[in-house]
């Protein structure tokens, strides 16, 4: 493959397609021609002894490229890490052999370890289109995994990527599955365990179909992509950290799936289960705490779904060697006051702080299971972890290791501030008897949460609050006006957000 005829100078295009490497040619270029690719072609792309496998979109004019060259996206050329003007050889990868297996799981076919340790390690390779992706995730969707079979694909989601290894013991975490909006106890968890002197070190995800996830959250207050020397220089000094799991090489397949899930709107049971245990056993975790919010528009909608997840992550929590505890918590409506990144850390530092109007339903999530961890961990006794976690809390300890940690991740600052708000109001008079979780969430979306840090929604309303016409029910905040108006069009169509009884007369 020396010859000019499989070979053409990169060039990158400053085009952000996230995780996926795509590759830009000419539709008259003379490797198009020579290979026979079409658009949506894997190329596999040399520069000197560094390899990649992109999929190939078709310019049909040639504003943005000359025939000789190729376009590489930001994916593609991080990965690739070439110069500009260097000539690439192009050409057909080798067959995806793993993707027999895919279709073999389609069809129902239970699949032993070596396949999926197979179509993990192709995956992480970047041998997968985005097509083939889809067809995996959905594979593996709708109970279709047993829990064999999720052992496996955690194993091989751990063992395709790096490991970290700590000198003391416990090591312990949280985690949340997700689904109910604001439910950011994870940073008031690690203040409070890490004040007492236990390791924990968290990595935490982008949203998926949320308007935030942790890490989201967190880099409104501090940088969250730290390599792996950076993670083990703040657990050092602080005993925890809270990163993003992406940034590091910690089951890497997690964070590639996890991008399509957020692109189908689907996160299946037995793929939650392998994301979230392959990332505990991968940062090094020993003991590990699962909240499980259990409501009708939750993540986990009924008690019989709590029940499969529950036996999944803990019994293959047990195969892998992790002491995993799972708590169900009440998922009917959200927790705190903030929806979206910047809001919810107003909430989190509120409550750390001590502020006069802190969210109870934050704080009291988060003792909860900062207590259960403390318990589990043997720092202390049964029944003696809601005492001291409060003890923590209350002295203003937890606050300042959360500043500490932040300072030690690279600097603290203040959430910033949306620029546009607009605060709905209540038309009747009623008690407020149910929330809808994915409502919610879809009008912070709309407001430009997690993607605008400052935007998402505040919630003025719980459960059970007794209303008066006029009364603020959400205050929606985004960075655009546009963005503003998607949200509140979407508000004035869907009247069931909050379903209110009315007051007799």
């Amino acid at each position: 493959m020396n010859d000019n005829t499989h070979t053409l100078r990169i060039k990158r295009m400053g085009i952000d397609t996230y995780q996926e490497a795509v590759v830009y040619m000419l539709s008259g270029c003379h490797v198009c021609s020579s290979e026979g690719f079409r658009a949506q072609s894997r190329v596999r792309i040399r520069v000197n002894k560094k390899s990649i496998i992109a999929t190939l979109n078709i310019l049909n004019n040639s504003s943005f490229l000359s025939p000789d060259e190729a376009g590489l996206s930001e994916s593609a050329w991080n990965l690739l890490e070439a110069e500009e003007g260097e000539i690439a050889q192009l050409s057909h990868p080798d067959p995806v052999d793993s993707m027999n297996y895919v279709r073999s799981k389609v069809y129902g076919e239970r699949l032993p370890r070596s396949e999926f340790y197979e179509i993990i390690d192709d995956i992480v390779k970047g041998k997968y289109t985005d097509i083939h992706l889809s067809s995996f995730i959905t594979a593996c969707a709708n109970d279709s995994l047993n829990i064999e079979e999720i052992e496996f694909l955690t194993e091989a989601m751990i063992d395709a990527g790096d490991k970290l290894q700590w000198h003391t013991s416990p090591v312990v975490d949280k985690h949340c599955v997700g689904g109910l909006p604001g439910n950011r106890t994870t940073p008031i968890v690690v203040s409070i365990v890490t004040s007492c002197g236990l390791t924990m070190p968290k990595t935490s995800s982008r949203s998926i179909t949320s308007p935030a996830g942790t890490a989201d959250m967190m880099e409104t207050i501090t940088p969250v992509e730290l390599g792996l020397n950076d993670i083990r220089r703040v657990v050092e000094k602080e005993c925890g950290c809270i990163v993003w799991g992406g940034s590091v090489n910690l089951s890497p397949a997690d964070d590639i799936l996890i991008r399509v899930e957020r692109a189908l709107d689907l996160d299946s049971e037995g793929q939650l289960i392998a994301s979230v245990l392959s990332k505990k056993k991968a940062a090094g975790s020993t003991h590990v705490i699962l909240d499980i919010p259990v409501g009708p528009t939750a993540k986990v909608s009924s008690e019989s779904m709590a029940h499969k997840i529950i036996y999944g992550l803990e019994e293959v929590g047990r195969r892998l060697g992790l002491h995993v505890k799972t708590v169900v918590t009440d998922g009917t409506q959200p927790v705190g006051r903030g929806i979206g990144p910047a809001l919810e850390a107003r909430d989190v530092l509120s409550v750390l702080s001590g502020e006069k109007d802190y969210p109870r339903d934050l704080r009291e999530r988060s003792v909860e299971l900062a207590a259960k961890l403390l318990e589990m961990s043997g720092y202390v006794k049964d029944g003696e972890g809601r005492g001291k976690a409060l003890e923590i809390i209350d002295s203003g300890k937890a606050y300042n290791k959360l500043i500490a940690i932040c300072e030690a991740q690279g600097g603290f600052r203040e959430p910033g501030n949306s620029v546009y708000q607009h605060t709905i109001e209540s038309d009747t008079k009623g008690t407020v008897i149910s929330i809808d979780n994915h409502m919610l969430a879809k009008v912070a979306k709309l407001a430009g949460a997690p993607s605008n840090k400052t935007a998402g929604i505040v919630l003025h309303v719980k459960k059970g609050d007794q209303l008066e016409k006029g009364q603020p029910m959400i205050t929606i905040h985004s960075e655009a006006s546009g963005t503003l108006e998607y949200a509140l069009e979407y508000v004035k169509k869907h009247k069931g957000i909050f379903k209110l009884q009315l007051d007799e007369w």
